[in-house]
């Protein structure tokens, strides 16, 4: 009786062991890769994209919200794969095909009828883009992109150096985030020298830097302004709250019709999902590039296009808060000022003229 017993359990004993080997060796085979994923692609429901070296499924509409388990959720997982797009990458020329009457942001990249790719350089409603050039131009696609395009992969300001400028940021302002919401916008801080890149990118984050307290804030700190940012004329209202649009993201995104104006632009809902910006790192980014892009103020120019055409660092400063620079906020210009300088200094760039507003 013990005899047939300890058999029975050699038995059982050996097959546990060829049984653990066969998941091990099933788990050591990943799926292959899929069709990388595109920054400026729609995806809707059921629609798959490899991005990380990993298969994903969009569950709904998503458009400029990289693959991963967090922001809005929009992304499952399918697991590893070989052969993947390492980080976004795969082909450059996987842009989708321009679709006449769709809205397009700036920056964002699509291929004609002719074959050739073309890149907005300003918003428009789906123009066409060999007639309409003064909204396109055209975009050289055969290696690593030309004419301005491939923001995020190779950003003039490396990790270390962010780091250096913003040594005690909330840990929510990543800089993969940043490199992430550059896709986005292409041109930023890719146009012009390698001189007027960096002077850019010092703009940009000097600007940044003054808005959030050296990327500290998140939201706007005085809570008692909340309330004032609702206008109720607009036709779509205020959603998601009376208090609910308040500054918030790297250059302080505030108004209903601003988180309109921007979600519109972004293909994200923020006027129904306005914390979006204060808890998606990528978005948040996006939206100050959104503004530095497209916004302004009392410029009468973009910041982005001041820092291009050296109308220097002054008219970025009046395109953001003009308020500042009617001569009652000297303190609040010199700050921005400060920090150009020394974000400059940090990138080995002169600052260029035309500092103050």
């Amino acid at each position: 009786m013990k005899r047939r017993r300890l058999v029975t359990l050699l038995a059982a004993l050996s097959m546990l062991v060829v049984g653990a080997l066969v998941p091990v060796t099933v788990a050591q085979a990943a799926a292959a890769c899929g069709t990388p994923y595109n920054n400026s692609a729609v995806y809707t429901g059921g629609m798959t994209a490899s991005y990380n070296n990993r298969n994903w499924t969009a569950k709904w509409w998503t458009q400029g919200e990289a693959p991963s388990t967090g922001g809005t959720g929009v992304w499952q997982d399918n697991g590893a794969c070989d052969g993947g797009s390492g980080g976004g990458g795969g082909s450059t020329c996987n842009y989708p095909n321009w679709v006449a009457g769709q809205f397009y942001a700036v920056g964002a990249i699509v291929r004609y009828t002719n074959g050739q790719y073309y890149q907005a350089t300003h918003e428009n409603p789906g123009y066409d883009p060999t007639i309409s050039t003064w909204f396109w131009s055209p975009y050289n696609c055969s290696g690593g992109g030309g004419g301005g395009g491939g923001g995020g992969g190779s950003f003039v300001v490396s990790e270390g150096q962010f780091n250096q400028m913003f040594p005690g940021r909330n840990g929510f302002y990543t800089y993969a985030g940043l490199t992430d919401a550059m896709r986005k916008f292409p041109a930023f801080s890719t146009s012009g020298s390698d001189t007027v890149k960096k002077q850019e990118a010092a703009a940009f984050l000097a600007n940044v830097s003054h808005e959030t307290g050296g990327l500290v804030y998140i939201d706007e700190i005085n809570q008692a302004n909340w309330p004032h940012y609702c206008d109720w004329s607009q036709s779509y209202g205020c959603p998601a709250g009376q208090s609910a649009y308040h500054g918030r993201g790297p250059i302080q995104l505030s108004w209903n019709f601003n988180y309109y104006a921007a979600g519109n632009a972004l293909g994200v809902d923020l006027l129904n999902n306005p914390n979006l910006v204060a808890t998606n790192s990528s978005i948040s980014w996006q939206t100050g590039l959104w503004y530095w892009m497209t916004g302004t103020g009392g410029a009468g120019t973009t910041s982005h296009n001041a820092m291009v055409n050296g109308q220097g660092f002054g008219t970025t400063i009046r395109a953001i808060n003009s308020i500042e620079c009617n001569g009652a906020n000297p303190a609040q210009v010199q700050s921005r000022v400060t920090k150009y300088t020394q974000f400059a200094d940090i990138l080995g760039v002169p600052t260029g003229g035309n500092l103050y507003c």
